[in-house]
């Protein structure tokens, strides 16, 4: 038998979101959507679903009752566990598997620059350092920027699953009482 942790379920739970993450990374990719458009957004929707869904499965396995402390703890362990993981990927998929992607947001970003009027100096001096290290500068980003956005969702998402047991003082027998101050 399984041990009931939060740590199994956030792990089991983060794989999942990695491989989604992985998935609308290519079809992205694959349609040629813009990083920088609207439709990213699309991205946080199984962040936050499956999220909430490592802290459903946590109160279930504790028999439907979870303190806001131990479903905060789900939830954000879920949110360090695919950080980590995605931060890993990103690296991978900017630095070897599709350095092309950083390419085109580097152009862009030359672009930018060059709207807030710097100097090409300036310019080629960030492009040097963001060909050099942009997978990096990525893959850091994404494992600190994922767990600061589930610590917030955690948060919520423990105040509505919390649902601790009551005290129930009506089943103890009056005649079993001992006054404890004796």
């Amino acid at each position: 038998m399984e041990k009931k942790t939060s740590t199994n379920v956030a792990i089991k739970w983060a794989v999942i979101y990695v491989v989604t993450s992985i998935i609308i990374t290519y079809i992205f990719q694959f349609f040629n959507i813009n990083q920088s458009s609207p439709a990213k957004y699309v991205s946080y929707l199984p962040f936050i679903i499956f999220l909430l869904l490592a802290q459903k499965e946590y109160q279930a396995q504790l028999g439907g009752f979870i303190k806001f402390g131990d479903s905060f703890l789900a939830g954000f362990l879920y949110s360090v566990f695919g950080g980590i993981m995605l931060a890993i990927f990103i690296y991978l998929y900017l630095g070897i598997l599709s350095p092309q992607v950083l390419d085109q947001a580097m152009e862009s970003q030359r672009q930018a620059f060059a709207d807030k009027g710097l100097s090409s100096d300036q310019i080629e001096q960030s492009m040097e350092m963001g060909k050099k290290y942009g997978a990096i500068f990525g893959a850091v980003g994404t494992l600190f920027a994922i767990p600061i956005l589930g610590a917030i969702v955690a948060l919520i998402g423990a105040s509505i699953f919390k649902k601790e047991k009551a005290i129930d003082f009506t089943e103890q027998d009056s005649s079993s009482y001992s006054d404890p101050t004796i």
